[in-house]
């Protein structure tokens, strides 16, 4: 059972790096697939992108939010605004904003992806962060937020899931606003 839903500081790295692991989740992409060109992705390895996401988060603001069973990290997810991800930006995905003047608007956030233990899946925590995340982007100015999430898996256990499921946003409030790739909306929630 998730105990606390905190914002990634620097101090809170180990319980990251922990949760993330020697391969560094998904094969790897220490959660930059929507921060880096696709150039620069098939030029980096995983210790790159390790260090790259090290770097935005002793930067500061936190890039997302680490769900705790008590002090062990069990599911991440990476909300912020949509300047933030640029790549989720691109004119051509699924996630591009309605307005292109949204991809560098200060108060239009994204959640753009997640990524949760084995063991924690299927238990609701995807509900509990974007919940959290919800509040979070609403006490830092943003006053819409989006996702891209996927409507169908086989199970709670696919990787594709890191975009989260389309009935999880769909509970928490968000509603569709546009449907660019099947089974792939872009969902929103006014936060004004």
């Amino acid at each position: 059972m998730c105990s606390a839903v905190l914002p990634l500081t620097p101090e809170l790295w180990p319980a990251f790096e922990d949760l993330f692991g020697k391969q560094g989740a998904c094969y790897g992409c220490w959660c930059t697939h929507f921060r880096l060109p696709p150039s620069v992705r098939r030029d980096n390895d995983r210790q790159r992108n390790k260090v790259h996401i090290r770097s935005r988060i002793d930067a500061g603001p936190p890039p997302g939010l680490l769900a705790f069973e008590g002090d062990r990290a069990v599911g991440w997810m990476q909300i912020g605004p949509r300047a933030d991800v640029p790549q989720w930006n691109n004119p051509g995905r699924a996630s591009a904003p309605l307005d292109p003047g949204d991809g560098g608007d200060p108060g239009v956030w994204a959640i753009s992806c997640f990524f949760i233990r084995n063991a924690a899946r299927g238990g609701g925590l995807s509900h509990r962060l974007v919940a959290a995340g919800v509040e979070f982007a609403r006490s830092r100015g943003a006053r819409l937020l989006e996702a891209c999430p996927m409507d169908q898996s086989k199970d709670s256990r696919s990787v594709g899931l890191f975009v989260g499921s389309t009935r999880v946003f769909e509970k928490a409030g968000f509603t569709r606003v546009a449907e660019r790739k099947p089974g792939r909306p872009l969902v929103r929630l006014p936060l004004g």
